[in-house]
C-alpha cells in the first residue's frame, strides 16, 4: 500500500505545485484613461483580449443594475458574454426599463422589486437602456468576451487582475466618445510583470441631464 500512498501524496504535492505556479504567474495591467485636454475620465471601460485568442471556458458573472431615485445604479456597467443581469426597482413608483440594441432587445413591463427572471446578454456589443416612464434615465451596459475588465475611478485609473502571463490587446471605451463605435486599442505584455497602458478619449462634453434627480 505504501508506493499508492506515495502516487497519491505526490500526484496532490504536483497538482498544488502547478496552482501555485499558475497563481504566481497571474499578473495585473493598470490602465490609465484621459481625455482630449488630459483630464481624468471616470466610467470608462477597459478589457483585455489576449492575442493568442485563448479565452477561460468560465461561467460569467453576473451583474445587479438598481434603481434608485429615479436613476440607474451604476449608469454604467461591463459584463462578460453570457452574464444574467438583475434589475431591482427600489423606488417607490414603477418603471419600465427597455432597450432597442441590436445585442439584446428587451422589456421589463412596470414593475416594483425585482423581477421573476434576469435579463441574459448573450451577444457581445453595446446596449442602451431606459425606462419608459421616466425619459430621462439612462443607462449603459458594454458586453465584451472576455472576463478581464474594470471601470475607471475618479482619476481616471483602473486595474484588470488575475491575467494569465501572456500578451493582450487591452481596450477602452467610454459612453461620452465622439465616435461611439471607437474602441482603441493598446498591446500589453504582463510576461514575466504587470503592464501598464494609457488612452486619451476624444469626449463629448458631459450633458447635465446625464443622470438628473429631478422628478417626472
Amino acid at each position: 500500500m505504501k508506493p499508492l500512498i506515495c502516487m497519491r501524496s505526490c500526484a496532490v504535492f504536483v497538482a498544488g505545485f502547478g496552482f501555485a505556479i499558475t497563481f504566481a504567474h497571474a499578473a495585473s495591467v493598470r490602465v490609465h484613461v484621459v481625455d482630449q485636454a488630459g483630464a481624468a475620465v471616470q466610467d470608462a471601460v477597459v478589457y483585455a483580449l489576449p492575442v493568442n485568442g485563448k479565452l477561460p471556458a468560465t461561467k460569467p458573472a453576473g451583474a445587479v443594475i438598481d434603481q434608485v431615485k429615479r436613476q440607474f445604479v451604476p449608469m454604467v456597467s461591463v459584463v462578460r458574454t453570457g452574464a444574467a443581469v438583475s434589475f431591482p426597482n427600489k423606488d417607490n413608483i414603477e418603471h419600465d426599463v427597455y432597450s432597442f440594441s441590436p445585442p439584446k432587445r428587451f422589456e421589463l413591463n412596470l414593475y416594483h422589486g425585482i423581477p421573476a427572471n434576469p435579463v441574459v446578454f448573450d451577444k457581445a456589443g453595446l446596449v442602451v437602456m431606459g425606462c419608459n416612464i421616466h425619459d430621462a434615465m439612462v443607462a449603459y451596459l458594454l458586453i465584451v468576451d472576455t472576463p478581464w475588465f474594470a471601470k475607471t475611478d475618479a482619476n481616471g485609473m483602473a486595474t484588470i487582475d488575475n491575467l494569465p502571463a501572456d500578451s493582450y490587446t487591452v481596450i477602452a471605451w467610454h459612453f461620452r466618445q465622439s465616435d461611439p463605435n471607437a474602441q482603441p486599442t493598446r498591446k500589453v505584455s504582463a510576461v514575466g510583470g504587470d503592464g501598464s497602458a494609457t488612452f486619451a478619449l476624444k469626449l463629448k462634453p458631459a450633458e447635465q441631464d446625464e443622470q438628473p434627480n429631478a422628478a417626472p
